[in-house]
């Protein structure tokens, strides 16, 4: 069983900045993918940004390009979200997920393990 546990969510103003943290715990395996996902209130779950284990590999979706920043860190089995530039639409509950699997994927079903989501609320 792997546990996730969020952090950095918060409200902020539009055109600033937050990272989102993720740490991951008694994961059994060292090779997983990870990814970020969202949700808005009325919409569906997104995938924001996902990275594989190498950090060779880097989705992100049109949206987020150039001001969203997925980052890993292997050896403290965390995964970042460095979000800049931040705009009304991008206010949802953004929740870090992990995959079996070393490879990035960008489906929701691919990945296995979800966090409980953290708030980020962004005022115009």
């Amino acid at each position: 069983q792997v546990q996730l546990v969020e952090s950095g969510g918060g409200l902020v103003q539009a055109g600033d900045s937050l990272r989102l943290s993720c740490a991951a715990s008694g994961c059994t395996t060292s090779n997983y993918g990870m990814g970020w996902f969202r949700q808005a209130p009325g919409k569906e779950r997104e995938l924001v940004a996902a990275l594989d284990w190498s950090c060779d590999s880097r989705y992100y979706r049109d949206s987020v390009k150039v001001r969203f920043t997925i980052s890993r860190d292997n050896a403290k089995n965390s995964v970042y979200l460095q979000m800049n530039s931040l705009k009304p639409e991008d206010t949802a509950v953004y929740s870090c997920a992990v995959r079996r699997g070393p490879e990035l994927r960008v489906g929701a079903y691919e990945y296995s393990y979800w966090g409980q989501g953290t708030q980020v609320t962004v005022s115009s």
